[in-house]
């Protein structure tokens, strides 16, 4: 089975590229509504297109079937105070969209995740102007744990834009550095690991950043609006599965620049080897 995940950043016209995908499920982050012309050639849920929030976002994440006839059982998600039994409690809705997809050849049964960190700013009464994005990943974590009903034994993948840096901290903060590993090791402690994309399975940044150590293995997937896909630096998008089936997935960074694709951050190809 083959996955992409990728932050289309709330443009319509991507929904073009987005059925075109040699893919048989995508992983949306910060996904408008499709065109009308576009809803009959891919499977999408009927979720409002919007994220929670005091800011309007009229985007959202998306599990979106590509392969005609593939098996999507959708997990609808809810606030937490308003989710019935039958629904996923969630902290902020928008941010995570999941559901179990059957591969065909094989039968068996996967749990996919698209997760998206929102910005959030300090509280008015600190005085702080910095914008943050760890908090939104711990509650994603907190989400998905919802899904998680044994030590072990379950297939669930993970996959999204964290809005996060792995092994290092902006400009070489190492108090940054140390929030954001809180990150990776609770993902880690509720059974999902860390899988990539990590060198070489993608193109590394030239010429380095100096915030970057010496021996990180990040592939960059973003580019800000003063940089190129050439020129982009920042990994900020990654992908965690069940330790159970994390040594038969293969992730790769699409980041090349003739491959980069129509929006800031790249695709992410996730290949699921059959058991």
């Amino acid at each position: 089975m083959k996955i992409i995940s990728w932050n289309i950043r709330h443009r319509s016209d991507i929904w073009h590229s987005v059925a075109g995908l040699s893919a048989d499920v995508a992983l949306l982050q910060e996904a408008c509504e499709p065109p009308p012309a576009l809803v009959a050639q891919v499977d999408v849920d009927l979720e409002p297109w919007r994220t929670d929030g005091p800011a309007t976002r009229r985007w959202r994440t998306s599990v979106v079937g590509l392969r005609p006839g593939l098996a999507i059982e959708r997990i609808p998600t809810r606030s937490l105070p308003d989710a019935g039994a039958e629904e996923l409690p969630v902290s902020r809705v928008g941010t995570l969209s999941a559901a179990r997809v059957v591969n065909p050849s094989t039968s068996e049964s996967l749990t996919l995740v698209s997760m998206y960190s929102v910005w959030e700013s300090p509280h008015k009464a600190t005085g702080g102007s910095w914008i943050f994005a760890d908090a939104s990943a711990h509650r994603l974590i907190s989400d998905i744990s919802g899904l998680v009903g044994r030590k072990r034994g379950h297939r669930i993948i993970a996959a999204g834009d964290l809005n996060a840096l792995y092994g290092h901290g902006e400009h070489g903060s190492s108090y940054w550095a140390a929030r954001y590993r809180t990150i990776f090791d609770r993902f880690s402690a509720i059974g999902l690991t860390f899988v990539g994309p990590q060198s070489p399975a993608g193109r590394q940044a030239f010429p380095w950043p100096n915030e970057l150590p010496a021996d990180s293995l990040n592939v960059p997937t973003y580019y800000t609006t003063k940089q190129t896909p050439a020129t982009a630096t920042r990994q900020l998008d990654f992908v965690f599965a069940s330790s159970e089936i994390s040594p038969r997935i293969d992730v790769r960074a699409l980041n090349q620049v003739d491959e980069w694709g129509p929006s800031d951050h790249c695709r992410i190809e996730i290949n699921v080897r059959d058991a």
